[in-house]
């Protein structure tokens, strides 16, 4: 699968997708704390790094979706409509426990919260590894160059650095 979205080359998508997962694991570590009998504050700030982390997965999601409009069907397409689809059960189990927890005096967690957010987590290991799949794919389709790393890569480096591919033709 060919990215629209790149900064220096390399798509967005995949490095936005990192974020989200992480503030969603971030935020049931948070959670279990509280809920095994920590400081209270601590589920205010499991709550809060949910909410970031479904404003995280929003943008995912827009990247995801740009990516996938030029995607041509076979194995590539099912496989990222399948990664979307899995990611979007992700989100949407931490906002239903962000939504329930919302309207609450403390924003904590209860036993029943946790346990939809570990079975998202769980729902979202199934992504990572999609995900995984989708670069290989990837990777399968370009030659392997060596690129200069670490500050050598900047240089000769003018103008601008994210650009939109234009689509390819059917």
């Amino acid at each position: 699968m060919e990215s629209r979205l790149r900064v220096q080359g390399h798509p967005i998508q995949p490095m936005l997708v990192t974020f989200p997962f992480g503030l969603f694991v971030s935020a049931a570590v948070f959670d279990l704390a509280d809920v095994a009998g920590g400081p209270a504050f601590l589920g205010e700030v499991g709550y809060w790094t949910a909410v970031a982390a479904l404003v995280a997965a929003g943008l995912a999601t827009v990247a995801g979706l740009v990516d996938l409009w030029d995607v041509r069907i076979g194995r590539a397409n099912r496989t990222a409509v399948t990664f979307n689809l899995v990611n979007a059960v992700m989100a949407a189990m931490f906002l239903l426990t962000c939504l329930i927890r919302a309207h609450a005096p403390q924003r904590g967690a209860t036993g029943g919260q946790l346990a939809t957010e570990l079975v998202a987590l769980a729902v979202g290991a199934v992504g990572v590894a999609l995900g995984a799949r989708l670069m290989q794919q990837s990777d399968r389709g370009r030659a392997a160059t060596a690129e200069p790393a670490g500050l050598d890569a900047f240089d000769g480096v003018h103008g601008a650095t994210v650009e939109i591919a234009r689509p390819r033709p059917f």
